[in-house]
């Protein structure tokens, strides 16, 4: 910036209001740079140009201001949705920006009367109950498991429950009353769910007492096979909270959101950890995206908080189609610094919008909002917990920066994939190989561990089928995979589901998961692009989310390819053994004169149908018990 245009500048911001609102700064070229909110312009806005001493990060933003902007509102709380809401349209180069991703997992309890449970993301049905959020997709799978195993609760599809005539597998192992086969009432089974949701909001020790009853109501009856039943109930439920270190709470602590933010070697990390209900879900480390400052230009971590609560958790336009941010919104924020420094870089203290940003939480969430940041017991512990998790968020980004673990960093990101680490990313991948119909083969291969794992490989011998069918043989495949997936262990169970097709392929999947109950988000078609060239393919999905086109520069296209045609490649070398095998059997089997043993002894001579069809007559007459005659017909059989 030339001394003349910041003269011009410092006399244009005097003009401005002492109102609130929203400031903006370009560059030359009329790109965005900042957008900023005031309680009085005039003041915010001239602080810039005060030579006075700024943050590197500040002073270097001033540099490349060519011109302002200003809007004018009533409130300042009016000033900050705007701000949010242009912050997330135009992506300012030097605000902090945090990927605005709200597809929290919840658990979900349908109005059946028989209700269901399961995993759901997207747009809330008042008709359903919903519990959460949850911080990743792995803590939603461990509920469900929980509560399958202590309430038995069914978890499948309606049309599969209104046409059972026997109870399932899940009844078999105990984890599921079979209310479909009328194996209890109604009543009998609104208890369980009733106890469930209680587990759900944290009221363990009556879901506890309420077991205790019952199982002494069943023993003074003499109804000791029941009185058993909730023995064990009792035994899982206490064994579940003593595993979880974390519920140790005492009652009343409810929802409470622990964000605290780290910084290391110019990276960001903000690790946002929830407690519901009492219990410790776990927690999801945040990036902000397109920024990685040089030493001398971080934000403080004020401003980082400030901004990653603004962002995260107020309501906008991005939330249509996904359940409401009000859900997300808890009584308590526990942070690992005070917000009341946030506007320190621009040197002027008017600007310390906590008390705007905390109201309009409340207003939003309908119940008052409490920021706390030097807690006590076992928040305090909750705390420390968070910050030593965003450090090592940070490690082991820092870590990630080339090679495999780059491409499986952006294909998480890509993706919005929920992972603490990508040691827990596990992708299966399955193609369909065959000729004209022939020896048809299905493959299975395993990504986990950031490396391919052959000796979790897996071939599928395809039958029952028409020839060349490849949305049955695909239906056939996932079928026969995911058959028993309730009695994986939560390692074993994928993130992703790549399938190598479109969306004809793609269906057939989602129609599986769907009968099974999984989720169907997990599914990824890869369809390829013009010319079948690496690089011009198209990800599709089985939910409403769009097709993507990554890209041939695509750091994540680039591990799906990989993953993709290593699936290929052991798909058809599987099937072009079992086709020459069933080829070498059947072209020798015509020839009359031809038995087992001579089969075998040709083949062994030979080394294959391949080696017999390049011998003269001669040669195959050289092998025991064939003679003259029969080594020119098996020459002309084969020629």
């Amino acid at each position: 910036m030339s001394n003349s245009l910041f003269e011009t500048l410092q006399q244009d911001v005097k003009r401005l209001p002492g109102l609130p609102g929203v400031y903006r700064f370009f560059d030359e070229a009329g790109h965005i740079l900042y957008v900023g909110k005031a309680r009085n312009l005039k003041k915010r806005v001239s602080s810039y140009f005060q030579r006075t001493q700024l943050s590197p990060r500040i002073e270097n933003m001033v540099r490349k201001i060519a011109r302002y902007e200003t809007t004018v509102t009533r409130t300042e709380t009016e000033a900050l949705i705007l701000e949010n809401n242009l912050i997330k349209e135009l992506s300012p180069p030097f605000n902090i920006l945090f990927r605005d991703d709200k597809s929290y997992p919840y658990v979900m309890l349908t109005g059946h009367a028989f209700p269901r449970l399961a995993s759901y993301r997207g747009k809330v049905d008042k008709r359903n109950r919903y519990f959460g959020p949850f911080p990743n997709s792995w803590a939603v799978r461990n509920s469900v498991q929980i509560l399958q195993k202590v309430f038995r609760l069914r978890t499948c599809e309606d049309s599969v429950f209104k046409n059972r005539s026997r109870p399932c597998l899940l009844h078999q192992i105990h984890r599921c009353s079979a209310p479909c086969v009328g194996r209890l009432s109604e009543e009998q089974y609104g208890q369980d769910v009733m106890q469930a949701t209680r587990f759900l909001e944290g009221d363990h020790s009556r879901v506890l007492s309420e077991l205790e009853k019952e199982m002494e109501a069943h023993s003074e009856a003499m109804e000791f096979e029941m009185a058993a039943v909730m023995r064990d109930r009792i035994a899982d439920l206490s064994s579940v909270l003593q595993q979880q270190s974390m519920d140790t709470v005492a009652d009343g602590e409810g929802d409470v959101d622990i964000i605290a933010v780290a910084q290391m070697e110019g990276m960001i990390c903000v690790n946002l950890a929830m407690v519901r209900g009492g219990r410790h879900l776990g927690d999801r480390p945040y990036f902000p995206k397109g920024l990685r400052m040089s030493s001398g230009e971080q934000a403080s971590p004020a401003e980082i908080l400030e901004t990653f609560i603004q962002q995260h958790y107020l309501e906008d336009e991005s939330t249509e189609g996904g359940a409401s941010t009000t859900n997300l919104i808890p009584p308590v924020f526990i942070l690992n610094h005070s917000l009341q420094i946030a506007a320190e870089d621009s040197g002027s203290s008017e600007d310390k919008s906590v008390e705007s940003l905390q109201s309009l939480l409340s207003i939003q969430a309908g119940k008052k909002i409490t920021f706390l940041h030097q807690p006590q017991g076992q928040r305090r512990h909750w705390l420390a917990m968070a910050e030593g998790n965003a450090k090592l968020a940070l490690t082991k980004r820092l870590v990630e920066t080339g090679g495999q673990l780059a491409r499986a960093r952006a294909l998480a990101d890509v993706l919005s994939l929920d992972l603490e680490n990508l040691e827990q990313l596990r992708i299966e991948c399955f193609d369909i190989s065959h000729t004209s119909g022939e020896a048809t083969q299905a493959s299975c291969v395993v990504y986990a561990k950031n490396d391919m794992q052959s000796s979790e490989y897996r071939r599928f011998n395809i039958d029952g089928i028409t020839p060349g069918d490849d949305y049955a043989a695909m239906r056939q495949v996932l079928q026969r995979r995911y058959a028993n997936f309730q009695e994986l262990p939560v390692d074993k169970l994928p993130q992703v589901i790549l399938i190598d097709g479109g969306k004809g392929q793609v269906e057939m999947a989602r129609q599986v998961l769907t009968e099974f109950g999984m989720d169907i988000s997990l599914i990824v078609g890869v369809a390829k692009g013009e010319g079948r060239k690496v690089g011009l393919e198209t990800l599709i999905f089985a939910d409403e989310r769009k097709p993507l086109e990554l890209g041939i520069d695509s750091a994540a296209l680039l591990l799906v390819a990989q993953i993709r045609d290593e699936a290929h490649r052991f798909a058809i070398t599987g099937m072009r053994a079992k086709r020459a095998k069933a080829r070498t059997v059947s072209r020798l089997e015509e020839i009359e004169g031809i038995g087992a043993k001579r089969r075998q002894k040709l083949l062994a001579r030979f080394g294959g149908l391949r080696g017999v069809a390049g011998a003269t007559v001669e040669e195959i007459a050289g092998v025991d018990g064939i003679s003259m005659t029969l080594a020119e017909q098996i020459y002309r059989q084969l020629h």
